[in-house]
């Protein structure tokens, strides 16, 4: 090699020491110091290693521009989404061809018997469309830019939105006039996401956080008053969240009030600007409960909440109780061993209740009779085994349609309404995948891995038809606070597959798949289960030959970070490559600091190491950070955000320096920082994009896939599955 040709050298962090000490355990921590984000040589360095990064990768820039092309060719820039009827106007986003951010429309509905969608496309402009509001107007001029809220007032005149330009979750609120198009000159600035209209038009509920970003305190502010905010509610225990919001009936505003385990709503009169609020059901430790309003249609003074708690029942049951004696309670849905209920919603005609079965969510719709009584439930079925099925949006108390959107890792998102007088379910729309994709040429199947204790881990895999095996495989996991990785389709993906690369998702336990049980097997003393599952699943794909481990590169993302920094350390043998997107890598150091962002909140996901010796010993051994050895790791990407206020983006920092330091075998670890985003990432659709086009360049790379794609890929080559960014 000439010297033009050699690859760059990789940064060096400096190591000073910083000395922690808890139950008598010392750990010196050799680079905390890149924790001072206000310090020049902090981001000094960080710049550093996105030019190192850069540098490094500086040859995949063509399959970059390749796989971006490619999810831009696929993709319907200009676009249009499902109308939703609520009030006397159809809701509706448009996107435009060259613009980063969505469009949020109306249009006044014509005939008021008519619950049919409006029939138009995305280049007419309809008859009395109203522009709401255009994210690329207020997005102008800022390198980062989210919506939080966007909520119109039930007499359908004015709009509330949140905007964040920072991406530090710290949200502003803006209030429009839609009669004239004028903004008010109220403006609250700090807020949570969310914000939510009271009956009477004027009033509107928000949430602020505290110092360690925990929603804590309920507001409400009486618009163009010229008033302070009134506080309603403050939560003092730092373990909880709260959120807020109103039932679909309008006739109550609930806040909730959330730790890992544990519940309590408090509901009022949403009709009434300085209502007083109630609590439901008092606090119990280890007890979680919902509220749906459900009036009983027909029946005289049966004003009544439907509640589904885990009370003596761990996947949990669904009750109904008199809306002043909810103490007083009726079983609908008994506990059972084999299904997860996850919510329900009510409507003046019916009920829907989500749930998980086989590891996979399902809906079912119960009829309410002219007497206020419940018929016999159907279930909403496909014919697809990996279909996933959920409520779209359905704002209408008495609406006679069930918007309901369904889908799978090779089926685009399908948006249906279901007349529930008939049952007869209409198509919608499908997501448009544009160029020549058919799903007849890919496939989709449940596997299962067998766990070390002969647990049975749920696995999906996808793949392009006809694919020869062994392939190069991407494997993605999670596993954390009961969050479920459910089939969906994605048109990024298609470039992994069409490059002849599998898709697997493993089901560890941490998520929800397969029950609350699943969940409780994978936190706190029991964490370690999550990564066990992972390393049995990448085994399972080598054992039957699917992958060889010199072609296996794993992702995972936040938590599903930790995830990837434990099996890097557990079993890195087994793979090519691994990308850590804002990963969770050294969490002794988080969780032993309240005054983090999170940190309370998240002792009853992890436990709490300050005051439980065995917490602390435990997480300390599987800490990605503390556990970094000299031993031969992969190529490993660790992506960040500096703004992250969830995961610090001094995780990944100071990982990947320990990782420089031990990694005996040279394969190269890179840090690359978004220096203008937050735990989301970079927004914006096309930036969003040629992140996603870097992530899986790099992936291929790794895993030495086809990197040609297109007429240079084999016919039969590649394959799809698992979340993607």
């Amino acid at each position: 090699m000439t010297d033009s040709t050699m690859p760059p050298a990789p940064p060096t962090a400096k190591r000073l020491e910083t000395r922690r000490e808890h139950h008598g355990d010392v750990f010196v921590d050799p680079y905390e110091w890149l924790r001072d984000k206000d310090s020049p040589e902090v981001i000094a360095h960080l710049e550093i290693e996105n030019d190192y990064a850069d540098q490094t990768t500086a040859h995949l820039e063509p399959l970059r521009q390749n796989i971006f092309d490619e999810i831009k060719a696929r993709t319907k820039e200009t676009d249009l989404s499902v109308p939703t009827r609520r009030g006397g106007w159809w809701y509706y986003a448009r996107t435009f061809e060259g613009k980063q951010y969505g469009v949020h429309c109306r249009c006044p509905v014509a005939d008021p018997d008519d619950w049919n969608p409006p029939q138009f496309d995305e280049s007419t402009r309809v008859p009395g469309e109203q522009l709401l509001l255009d994210e690329n107007e207020e997005a102008d001029g800022h390198d980062y830019f989210a919506l939080g809220a966007a909520s119109v007032s039930l007499d359908d005149n004015l709009l509330a939105y949140s905007v964040d330009v920072v991406g530090d979750e710290r949200y502003t609120l803006r209030f429009r006039d839609l009669r004239t198009g004028e903004k008010y000159p109220d403006e609250i600035a700090d807020i949570g996401a969310g914000a939510t209209w009271a009956a009477d038009n004027r009033t509107v509920y928000y949430t602020t956080v505290d110092a360690a970003w925990r929603p804590d305190t309920v507001w409400r502010y009486q618009l163009g008053s010229g008033g302070p905010s009134e506080q309603v509610y403050h939560e003092p225990d730092e373990r909880f969240w709260l959120a807020v919001g109103r039932t679909r009936s309008n006739a109550y505003v609930l806040i909730a009030a959330g730790s890992a385990v544990t519940s309590e709503v408090r509901y009022a009169d949403a009709a009434d600007p300085a209502a007083e609020f109630t609590i439901v059901l008092p606090r119990r430790d280890g007890v979680e409960y919902s509220v749906e309003h459900a009036p009983r249609v027909g029946v005289s003074g049966q004003d009544r909440f439907l509640i589904l708690h885990n009370d003596d029942a761990v996947n949990f049951t669904l009750v109904e109780a008199p809306v002043d004696d909810p103490a007083h309670q009726h079983t609908l849905i008994p506990h059972r061993a084999d299904v997860r209920l996850d919510g329900v919603d009510a409507f003046a005609d019916h009920l829907v209740v989500s749930y998980r079965r086989e590891a996979l969510p399902r809906v079912q719709v119960w009829p309410v009779d002219v007497d206020g009584g419940y018929g016999d439930p159907e279930e909403i079925s496909f014919d697809s085994e990996l279909m996933s099925a959920g409520l779209g949006s359905n704002p209408n108390w008495n609406s006679p349609k069930l918007r309901i959107g369904a889908g799978s890792f090779v089926t685009p998102i399908r948006i249906y309404d279901i007349d529930q007088v008939t049952g007869e379910r209409t198509l919608l729309r499908e997501q448009p995948v544009l160029g020549d994709y058919r799903r007849e040429d890919y496939v989709e199947r449940r596997d299962w891995a067998y766990g070390d204790d002969g647990t049975r881990i749920p696995v999906s895999i996808v793949h392009r038809a006809g694919i020869e095996l062994p392939a190069p495989a991407m494997l993605y996991g999670y596993g954390a606070y009961e969050i479920c990785e459910d089939p969906r389709f994605s048109i990024p993906r298609l470039s992994l597959l069409d490059r002849g690369m599998v898709v697997v998702v493993a089901h560890v336990r941490g998520g929800g798949e397969m029950g609350r049980l699943w969940y409780e097997r994978g936190k706190m003393l029991e964490k370690k289960n999550t990564f066990t599952d992972f390393v049995a699943v990448a085994k399972h794909l080598i054992d039957v030959g699917l992958t060889r481990p010199q072609r296996l590169v794993a992702m995972g993302g936040s938590a599903g970070g930790l995830l990837m920094g434990a099996v890097a350390n557990m079993a890195p043998e087994l793979f090519a490559g691994i990308l850590a997107r804002v990963p969770f890598v050294d969490p002794l150091t988080t969780i032993l600091d309240p005054s983090l962002p999170l940190t309370v909140t998240e002792w009853d996901e992890w436990g709490n190491p300050l005051s439980d010796r065995d917490v602390y010993t435990y997480v300390k051994s599987y800490s990605p950070y503390e556990n970094v050895t000299a031993q031969r790791y992969p190529a490993i990407l660790a992506m960040t955000s500096l703004n992250d206020t969830r995961v610090y983006y001094v995780e990944p920092a100071k990982w990947v320096a320990a990782l420089r330091h031990a990694n005996t075998d040279g394969n190269p670890v890179l840090l690359k920082t978004q220096m203008h985003a937050g735990h989301g990432g970079i927004s914006g659709r096309y930036e969003r994009w040629k992140e996603t086009a870097f992530q899986y360049a790099w992936l291929l790379a790794a895993a030495d896939a086809d990197q040609d794609g297109g007429e240079n890929a084999d016919p039969a080559g590649a394959v799809d599955a698992g979340p993607t960014p």
